[in-house]
This record gives C-alpha cells, structure tokens and sequence, in this order.
C-alpha cells in the first residue's frame, strides 16, 4: 500500500549526501499529486567517481524531496539513468500521480521515450527500469531542458559527486578497517 510525503524536510548525513525524509500520511490523507521531478547524474572521469542529484517539487514549486548522493564509480550515461530512477522511486513514494520529468540528457530523454536504440546493455536494463517506473504513473512525462534550467539538480550531482571521491580518496588511503 503506497504512502504519501505530506511534509519533507531535507536531512544531510554524515558523508555529505542529502536524503528525503518527512512525515508520512495515509494515501486517503492526500489528493492526487502534480509534480515536476529534476534529475541529473555525472562522474569525474568517465567512468569516475559518480553521483546523482535529484528535486522533486509539487505544482506550486515547492520541494517535496531532495536527494544528493554518491553512486560509486559510473560512467556519465549511467549516472543520469541512476538519477532518473531514483527520482521516479521519491516520486512514486510521495504519491506523485502525474509527473513531468525535466532532464539535461538529451540521449536518457530519448532513449526512455524509445525514439533511440540503446546499444549498451547496462544502459539498456537502466532504461527498461526507468521505463517501468513511469507507467506506474497516471500522466507521464519526460523532456531535455538546459542545464541552467536544472541547475539544483546539478548542484545535488556534485555534492554525490564530491561524496564519492571522498569515498574513494578514503578507499586508496587504507583508513577504513578491513
């Protein structure tokens, strides 16, 4: 039975990522949801240490959920796609019912509406994924849009992005306990 965000509140854990938590309400609590979601991913080298940045806000603009984490060591494609999915699944978990989704990857936009092949087999599986995360929805959308225009999303992806060199600074240093 899926639950609705009523409230979100932005919590920053210690390695720096920003996770959507908040107040949970029952789905006969909450009208159907328009919202808007952002996405964007990036690595540092390709592949390189990766993150995802993702916002999600309701029809009046306001943020419903943020998230900014690190993803480990991806190629740019795969780090979109991660981004993508993980915006569909705080959408869906909101009780998002009709969303517009605004990427600045023109290859992620097209290949999740199926205009493009996709040759990789991993990005493949990323899209298939993507793809059956937006049916789930009553109203569905997916557009590319500048990069300033998904400007927050871009600054999440960076803090994920910076979160995952730590992480790897930290692996080639030998200061975790094996």
């Amino acid at each position: 039975r899926p639950e609705r965000l009523r409230d979100s509140v932005r919590k920053v854990g210690s390695n720096g990522a920003i996770t959507a938590v908040g107040s949970w309400s029952s789905p006969d609590q909450a009208p159907a949801v328009k919202a808007v979601l952002f996405a964007d991913g990036g690595a540092r080298g390709n592949p390189g240490p990766a993150g995802i940045g993702v916002v999600l806000k309701d029809s009046r603009g306001k943020v419903l959920g943020e998230i900014a984490e690190p993803i480990g060591t991806a190629t740019n494609n795969i780090a979109e796609y991660k981004a993508l999915i993980a915006g569909l699944e705080l959408a869906l978990e909101s009780g998002v019912s009709e969303l517009d989704v605004c990427v600045d990857s023109k290859l992620v936009m097209q290949q999740v509406q199926g205009n493009w092949k996709i040759r990789n087999e991993r990005l493949r599986a990323l899209a298939a994924r993507a793809q059956g995360l937006s049916s789930k929805f009553e109203s569905f959308s997916i557009r590319h849009v500048p990069r300033a225009e998904n400007e927050r999303a871009d600054e999440l992806a960076n803090i994920g992005m910076d979160s995952a060199v730590d992480m790897d600074d930290t692996y080639e240093q030998g200061s975790f306990d094996r």
